[in-house]
């Protein structure tokens, strides 16, 4: 009864914690998480894997602790490939829990990057559970996945959490996202439908444009670094 109460106390004071946050700042704070995380490239998300993914998600502080049993909370927005470029940011909810050696609690910086077709389609509908309907798994850091090819094969949601600068181990398995009715109704006027949005049926609204706008740098990273160089044509000079 005792751990219980303290997860139940935590979770009321990340909830409090969360909630204050209104949805336009909490997607103002994911753009910089994302932008932070891009600017350490050697310990950062990997271009190959960025300018692969169906979709991307963040999670601005999200919290974590307990004591034996664990309790996991937090809300960002997400947002999906389309045949026109990246869709409107979709808000979400990420909840869970765990069993096992723990104490104490810490907010940490999550990204989600979802790789293939069959863990898009799950990110597409309003819930779902990681690690069940989606396999997760930590991501590969750094500039390159050189080496790496457990992404490739295996993974459908890679996670890259951060706390105080560093990055850190967190297991999402078990852990439920499910869509945030409260912070679509304030982005967007009405409540919309996570599918719509993801798949880039509505436009994104003027709140969004900074975390679209740092995926679209993110994820391009890897096209600019890969653009093949082109020789001047020879000058005059050149052909004497």
């Amino acid at each position: 009864m005792k751990h219980f109460a303290v997860v139940l106390l935590f979770a009321l004071i990340a909830s409090n914690r969360v909630i204050a946050e209104t949805a336009a700042e909490r997607t103002e704070s994911a753009s910089n998480v994302l932008n932070e995380i891009m600017s350490t490239p050697d310990k950062g998300i990997p271009e190959e894997i960025l300018s692969s993914a169906k979709c991307v998600a963040v999670v601005p502080s999200l919290l974590k602790g307990g004591f034996v049993l664990g309790a996991t909370y937090g809300r960002g927005v997400a947002t999906c490939r389309t045949d026109s470029g990246w869709s409107a940011p979709a808000p979400f909810g990420l909840k869970g829990g765990s069993i096992g050696p723990q104490i104490g609690g810490q907010a940490v910086d999550l990204v989600m990057v979802i790789m293939n077709d069959h863990g898009m389609q799950n990110l597409l509908q309003s819930k779902f559970k990681l690690g069940a309907d989606a396999s997760v798994a930590a991501g590969p850091v750094g500039r390159h996945a050189e080496g790496s090819t457990d992404w490739k094969m295996h993974a459908e949601v890679l996670t890259y959490s951060r706390a105080r600068g560093l990055f850190v181990g967190l297991s999402l398995n078990g852990a439920v996202i499910s869509q945030d009715e409260e912070a679509t109704r304030e982005l967007y006027g009405r409540m919309v439908p996570f599918k719509t949005i993801l798949t880039g049926a509505i436009p994104a609204p003027q709140a969004g444009e900074a975390f679209l706008s740092s995926v679209r740098k993110a994820t391009a990273t890897e096209a600019a670094g890969s653009a093949p160089t082109t020789s001047a044509p020879p000058t005059k000079e050149s052909k004497q």
